[in-house]
């Protein structure tokens, strides 16, 4: 925890890109500490960066209506962003932002050890599978470093283009069998070997 709390310091005072002179608040990210899951989105919009919490806008709003349709809450689940400060008028993160931020992220997922990364939209997939088209990969589980990516459109996009809506239903509602997969699988794990102790003579 103490880590953590340090991490989200770090992010608070962070000037390594240019976004850092436009924010109201960074825009790092929040959940249990200890999820299963962790949904990871593009960057802040203007209601994130008034308060310094993540999707809280309309995407947040969609967001929530789909966590409560498969019987989660955002309490159970870790959200953050590619970037932790918004870019300006709501543009694409450039390059040089999502590599400042990088460190951070890959930290949190580091410090949260999720089963499961849903990724929301095309560039936190491509931060993983880069060259990748969202609309081909969406719905379809990946495997990245004992993980198990998600993707599936931001919800964002559901706001601009309702016709994507149903497939961003049709994604949420698999999850539940996913993460069933997952913690099933990682339950069956083997225990890692012990070594035997024997009991040394007093010769030894």
């Amino acid at each position: 925890m103490s880590e953590y709390i340090e991490l989200r310091q770090q992010i608070s005072g962070c000037t390594l890109c240019d976004l850092s002179n436009g924010r109201t608040n960074t825009v790092p990210g929040e959940g249990a500490v200890d999820a299963d899951i962790m949904f990871i989105g593009e960057a802040p919009g203007s209601n994130e960066d008034r308060d310094g919490r993540p999707f809280i806008g309309q995407a947040g709003k969609l967001l929530d209506e789909m966590l409560g349709k498969i019987g989660l809450d955002r309490k159970d689940v870790y959200v953050t962003n590619m970037v932790k400060c918004r870019p300006p008028s709501n543009r694409d993160p450039a390059l040089t932002e999502l590599s400042a931020c990088a460190p951070y992220l890959d930290k949190q997922i580091e410090l949260i050890s999720p089963r499961v990364i849903v990724c929301l939209g095309r560039f936190s997939f491509s931060k993983f599978f880069p060259g990748e088209a969202i609309s081909k990969a969406r719905g379809t589980p990946r495997d990245w470093k004992n993980i198990k990516i998600y993707p599936m459109y931001h919800p964002a996009a559901a706001l601009h283009n309702p016709r994507l809506k149903p497939a961003i239903e049709k994604d949420f509602r698999n999850l539940p069998a996913l993460i069933e997969q997952v913690n099933q699988a990682f339950q069956n794990q083997p225990e890692p070997e012990q070594p035997q102790s024997r009991q040394l003579s007093m010769f030894e």
